[in-house]
């Protein structure tokens, strides 16, 4: 049986801080009562960025722009670029679906098909595709390749770290902050670095799958990726090591790390707060007065009309379209007939 791994960290002021606003971002996006439509859209807009920084990070010269074109249309041949982005896509919707349903596991398994979706028809050797690597490894520097800057553990030790590190994911979901948890798995991951490819790519889709697995709500609909890719050098230095891994596995502290990680987080909530406008018709809008109502509905279970009256200066004719409103964006329904009318929450 394997041994569960064992992280060194502190929690800081600035990360507490930084988790705490995390929270009220998350918070205040959903105040917005958004409609399943505009989560759609803001699920795709996420996915299609989260799948061109990604692949940008790894070298692909695909602008955004181009990213998204290749993923509304489909093209009879394509060049290995986008079949990079073809294949991170696929799988990023591969784990939106199986976290949803709760069927996502983190497994050896899991980890060796995900890598497989994800370099499929990019590897000329295929004895390295879907499988755990058998071979050492040494991370050289892009602009000096006579130059080493970490040497990963020996692949005789992959598995074995691999299932310590998702031993200790399964049995701190529920107990560490889904911030701090998908961080750690985060970096440890790097630093295995259990295949001969596509390591930063996979690890990238799993830190989605955990960070939605361990209960963040809306982790569909941020990308943390485009934290990465527009901050490329500084997530270099903060995920990677420099070194042998065997002279500094003891010493290896995540601190830094878990806060660099989380203001990522923040950065694109607030981001996807700024863009809300974009995704909202006008006549989906949630203003006060209806917010006012919703409020109501959570705390006593149901409104009539003359409830609202009593709450609201609004006048007879204005109430009704309020409740129209709400009716129309199925945030509402109706219960009783005549005089004995009064709504409720949808059930969801």
């Amino acid at each position: 049986m394997a041994m569960i791994w064992k992280p060194k960290y502190t929690i800081s002021n600035k990360l507490l801080f930084t988790i705490r606003e995390i929270g009220e971002a998350i918070g205040e996006i959903n105040s917005f009562e958004l409609t399943d439509k505009a989560l759609a859209r803001l699920e795709l807009d996420a996915r299609e960025l989260s799948t061109y920084a990604s692949t940008s990070i790894e070298g692909n010269p695909l602008p955004l722009t181009d990213v998204k074109h290749l993923l509304k249309n489909k093209k009879e041949y394509i060049r290995d670029t986008e079949r990079e982005v073809l294949n991170y896509n696929k799988a990023l919707q591969n784990l939106y679906q199986a976290v949803r349903s709760g069927t996502f596991k983190l497994t050896v398994h899991t980890l060796e098909k995900l890598q497989k979706q994800v370099v499929e028809g990019l590897m000329d050797n295929l004895s390295h595709c879907g499988k755990l690597r058998q071979e050492q490894v040494i991370i050289r520097n892009p602009k000096k390749l006579d130059e080493v800057v970490f040497i990963p553990p020996d692949a005789k030790d992959v598995k074995r770290l691999m299932t310590e590190l998702m031993e200790f994911i399964d049995k701190s979901i529920g107990k560490i902050d889904p911030i701090i948890l998908a961080a750690l798995f985060h970096r440890q991951y790097v630093i295995i670095h259990p295949f001969m490819d596509g390591n930063g790519r996979t690890a990238r889709l799993l830190t989605t799958a955990i960070l939605g697995k361990a209960g963040l709500d809306l982790f569909e609909i941020f990308s943390f990726e485009n934290y990465y890719n527009q901050h490329i050098t500084r997530y270099f230095k903060a995920v990677g090591l420099e070194g042998d891994y065997y002279d500094l596995n003891d010493i290896i502290d995540f601190s830094n790390w878990l806060e660099y990680f989380a203001d990522g987080i923040l950065d694109e909530l607030h981001r996807v707060r700024k863009a809300l406008p974009e995704h909202l018709e006008p006549k989906s809008r949630i203003e006060p007065h209806h917010r006012q109502v919703i409020d109501y509905i959570r705390e006593h279970g149901s409104i009539t009309q003359r409830e609202y009256g009593d709450i609201s200066p609004r006048s007879l004719a204005a109430r009704k379209m309020d409740f129209e409103k709400l009716l129309k964006l199925k945030l509402i329904e109706t219960r009783g007939t005549g005089r004995g009318t009064y709504y409720v929450a949808v059930s969801k």
